[in-house]
């Protein structure tokens, strides 16, 4: 249970749910509410099979490429602390690029689900705590991913709600406050790989 928990809040955390609403936000301006659920149910859909298939593949394509666990968790800890910074600094991760006025076929895809949801710094976590993962471990760790998921899903479709209960500047503070804590996840990751690196030596 404690692990289903932990893995439930870091990937909670790690969707930045409240920056992902205040893009959604943005990008679905001026549509009606049908018109949203589908972009957010397509957008969750998305980033559901590409959070699963990032959880079971990431040992293969460690052992494919030659790296390391360690130096992926030193280099995706690195990652995920910038855009931690950029979230406390600016209110925008540094991946999410996709901006509201630009003209796409889907943007429940891109840029909502790729780079907003599940960016490069968001891969590469995801990749190093499924390569943590052995056995029964990996099942209650994907429970733990997909309640996180579910949470988002229920905040992006109450986005209109969480919109005129906390206005912008609300929304702006919560993104800073999930920074914060991707911050201090970052370097755990870092720490942890560096940590393991030395007592191998």
């Amino acid at each position: 249970m404690s692990l289903f928990v932990a893995t439930w809040v870091k990937f909670f955390f790690l969707y930045a749910p409240f920056f992902v609403v205040s893009m959604f936000l943005s990008l679905t301006r001026g549509e009606d509410e049908p018109s949203r659920r589908k972009v957010a149910n397509r957008a969750l859909v998305a980033a559901l099979i590409i959070s699963v298939v990032l959880m079971f593949f990431g040992s293969p394509l460690f052992d494919i490429l030659g790296i390391t666990l360690d130096s992926f968790r030193i280099g995706s800890g690195i990652l995920l602390f910038l855009s931690a910074i950029s979230l406390v600094r600016d209110g925008v991760r540094t991946h999410a690029t996709g901006m509201p006025n630009e003209n796409r076929d889907d943007i429940a895809v891109v840029p909502l689900a790729i780079p907003t949801i599940i960016g490069p710094a968001t891969i590469g976590a995801i990749l190093v705590y499924g390569a943590e993962m052995k056995g029964w471990d990996m099942l209650i760790g994907l429970l733990g991913m997909l309640a996180a998921l579910g949470c988002l899903a229920i905040i992006l479709h109450l986005s209109s709600a969480f919109e005129r209960l906390l206005g912008r500047t609300g929304l702006n503070i919560l993104s800073k406050i999930t920074g914060l804590i991707l911050a201090a996840m970052a370097a755990q990751i870092v720490l942890a790989g560096v940590r393991s690196f030395m007592e191998s030596l």
